[in-house]
């Protein structure tokens, strides 16, 4: 940061607040009159008015100044338009007479009649003695290749037209130090030619002065101030506004500013760009001149034309900027719409993602990822910034500084990757951001004299106040710890990225939702189509086999044995159908049915369920079981015994072959938030080429004939888990067994 903009804060309140609006005085090269109302009666005045304020105050202005009466009479005068330059006017003061160019603005209710003595020896005025060069001056200027020459040809323009020593052409930066670009002289006075000067030599009141009021001259750095008479408007009993004076007084700060400078005259001009003040040409003599105020109305009109060609240069070139990066952001959509993941998208082009704010590097992080392009930071670094971030400015859009370190002394261990940063906040509930980074930018700065300006105490005891610096001498200043600035076509590209993000998030949740509401419609449907089949079917199955019992009971003897097969298998076949009625009848309640859930030991359901499945284990089979410590989960208990039942069951029906069963469940690690089981046994398992199909309703690796079944147990399992915010899975090898697992949310 510039040692200007370190100046405490309070050592520049007492600047600007100074009321050089409303000063109470004039500089002694004219007179001022104010009048009120449609009589124009004249309710102040200057003190050195010819005759004497007292011989005019109450006047009507026609009977006092017929001649200038005469001239507003000819031309009215519109509140808003500021300062205008009628006419030049005679008139006969004490015994002689004396030319005049006469000026007039509103102020308030009063307008405001202002007759600045007329100098012939100055240079010759208007725009009648311009015309010559005009022309030529409009070619410069549309022939200029670069804003620098354009400054250049208005520097020469000016000087020439108002015979100054020297002419500036001095911009101000965005923290309003100014730096003179171009200028002009005869080398009487020093050069300030590249020179940078502090915000706080044109505080901000000032500033907007020369917004307002685009000309002021100070004729001689020596003037005795004239006041005005009364010192309070009569009416309003406050100093009079000459914010749109040509005569004004100016602070003594500045005229000693003059001074030190070793100047003794000196005039600006005010450049505005769309409205907002880009910088002044300002003129300095080492003794006093006169400038006429048709010459520098002359002035005024040659800086705007200056000002028109100046705003389509920058115009101009911000187009194209912006149009290259507009072509860039495109290329970044392109890609993100084609892929799932907006951060995948960026990050296919990494190129463009840098280029579209000329970065040299660039993060996405979310509170969960950290992805990293080009030259940045170390990643912990980077989450540090992000947690800044989200902590200072989570509110914030959009978040740019060229000095990260200042904001966030944590920064300042990776200027060399991280002086600059650009953010842009890409979610609306979470802290997710993609971050632009720009590397130190060491250069040095040439001040016209120590920028540093130290308070002082006011001897009559009022505050400390900023005085003029003494010395103008070039004073050099390394910058570090800042990047070349964010551009606002760069801020604003960046912005609608941003936009563009949001919407693709946006418009992705809407078709999630919408898929949601489809997803759920259609279960619910499938729900109840299972649930009425499966209750429609179980009584005609129980009819089956009802009746075929009834058969065998009464008729029995009577039929062969190969009917009696038949009759065996009739009955085997509906107790089989309709325990998978039973069974889908399950399965559709399983979406139905609210979760209870509670905090539940592991290991008593397990042990629960081994128990009731040893019941129907024949005598002879050895099984082995090993069963480690389970913890405790928190889940519905009668899902979570369905889950456990059917896991448990098929571990013992698929290691029936075996000489002896070891099925073993264990929890594994926690981790993410979650509980982890696994069921292993050392049965027949499956190929894992059809481990997709395990899950599924009806899905089964094994002919009826080997294994009985109805092939909705896992189904079941994977329904319940996944309705508890579970996951499932499974792996196995034929013949070496089968492991499933399964998680659970970990007690709160």
């Amino acid at each position: 940061m510039s040692s200007a903009a370190r100046s405490p804060e309070a050592d520049l309140t007492a600047c600007d607040r100074e009321p050089i609006h409303r000063p109470g005085t004039l500089q002694p090269h004219g007179f001022l009159l104010a009048l009120h109302g449609a009589e124009r009666r004249i309710v102040q005045a200057s003190a050195n008015v010819p005759a004497g304020p007292d011989a005019v105050l109450g006047l009507e202005l026609d009977a006092a100044f017929p001649e200038i009466a005469a001239a507003l009479a000819a031309a009215p005068v519109e509140a808003g338009t500021g300062a205008r330059h009628l006419r030049t006017l005679t008139l006969a003061t004490a015994g002689k007479a004396r030319a005049y160019d006469l000026a007039v603005h509103r102020s308030g209710d009063l307008t405001l009649v202002e007759m600045e003595e007329a100098d012939a020896s100055g240079p010759a005025g208007g725009l009648d003695a311009l015309s010559s060069r005009l022309d030529a001056f409009v070619e410069g200027l549309l022939a200029a290749p670069t804003v620098a020459e354009l400054c250049r040809l208005l520097a020469v323009e000016i000087r020439h037209a108002t015979g100054f020593d020297r002419a500036l052409v001095y911009r101000f930066d965005r923290d309003w130090h100014g730096t003179v670009v171009a200028e002009d002289g005869n080398g009487v006075l020093p050069s300030y030619l590249d020179l940078r000067f502090p915000a706080s030599d044109i505080p901000a009141q000032a500033r907007e002065l020369y917004r307002r009021n685009r000309l002021r001259i100070i004729p001689d750095a020596g003037y005795a101030p004239v006041p005005i008479v009364p010192a309070l408007t009569p009416g309003t009993e406050a100093p009079l506004d000459l914010s749109q004076s040509v005569l004004r007084s100016v602070s003594p700060v500045h005229v000693a500013y003059m001074r030190n400078m070793g100047t003794q005259a000196s005039m600006s001009v005010s450049i505005l760009v769309d409205g907002a003040l880009w910088g002044l040409i300002s003129c300095h003599d080492h003794a006093p001149r006169r400038v006429p105020l048709p010459a520098r109305n002359a002035c005024d009109f040659l800086t705007r034309i200056f000002a028109l060609q100046l705003a389509a240069r920058e115009r101009g070139a911000e187009a194209e900027q912006r149009l290259r990066l507009g072509a860039i952001a495109q290329r970044l959509l392109g890609a993100m719409a084609e892929t799932e993941d907006f951060h995948d998208g960026l990050l296919a082009r990494p190129d463009d993602l840098l280029a579209l704010t000329e970065a040299g590097g660039a993060a996405i992080v979310t509170a969960g990822t950290c992805r990293l392009v080009g030259r940045t930071p170390p990643e912990a670094a980077v989450r540090d910034i992000y947690r800044w971030l989200s902590a200072r400015h989570g509110g914030e859009e959009v978040y740019a500084t060229e000095a990260l370190a200042e904001a966030h002394a944590p920064a300042a261990a990776c200027t060399e990757t991280a002086s600059g940063l650009l953010a842009i906040a890409v979610s609306q509930r979470y802290a997710s951001y993609v971050l632009w980074f720009r590397p130190e930018a060491v250069r040095t700065v040439k001040w016209g004299g120590n920028p540093t300006k130290a308070a002082t105490p006011d001897p009559a005891g009022g505050p400390a106040r900023l005085h003029p610096r003494t010395s103008f001498e070039t004073w050099k200043e390394t910058v570090q710890g800042r990047a070349l600035p964010w551009s606002l076509p760069e801020i604003d590209t960046a912005k609608d990225l941003r936009a563009a993000i949001l919407g693709i998030v946006l418009r992705r949740a809407e078709e999630m939702a919408a898929l949601s509401v489809e997803l759920q419609r259609s279960n619910k449907e499938l729900e109840a189509f299972s649930y009425s089949v499966s209750h429609d079917l179980r009584a005609p199955f129980r009819h089956i086999v009802g009746y075929a019992e009834l058969l065998r009971t009464r008729d029995g003897a009577n039929l062969s044995e190969k009917g009696r097969h038949y009759l065996d298998t009739l009955v085997e076949a509906a107790f089989s159908a309709g325990t998978l009625v039973d069974n889908l009848l399950a399965f559709s309640q399983m979406g139905r049915n609210a979760l209870k859930r509670i905090d539940l030991d592991m290991n008593l359901i397990v042990e629960e369920v081994r128990r009731k499945a040893m019941r129907d284990v024949a005598p002879e089979r050895r099984v082995q079981w090993r069963i480690g410590p389970l913890g405790r989960v928190r889940a519905d208990p009668m899902m979570l015994r369905l889950v456990v039942e059917n896991l448990l069951s098929n571990a013992l029906k698929y290691t029936r072959g075996e000489p002896e069963t070891v099925i073993e469940v264990a929890r594994e690690p926690d981790r993410d938030g979650e509980a982890a089981f696994f069921v292993r046994d050392n049965g027949v398992g499956f190929d894992m080429a059809y481990v997709g199909k395990l899950f599924g309703v009806f899905q089964r690796l094994h002919r009826t004939e080997e294994f009985e079944g109805t092939g909705i147990g896992l189904a079941n399992v994977r329904r319940i888990v996944e309705r508890h915010g579970g996951r499932t899975s499974a792996q196995g090898e034929l013949g070496r067994g089968a492991t499933f697992r399964f998680t659970l949310p970990l007690c709160a």
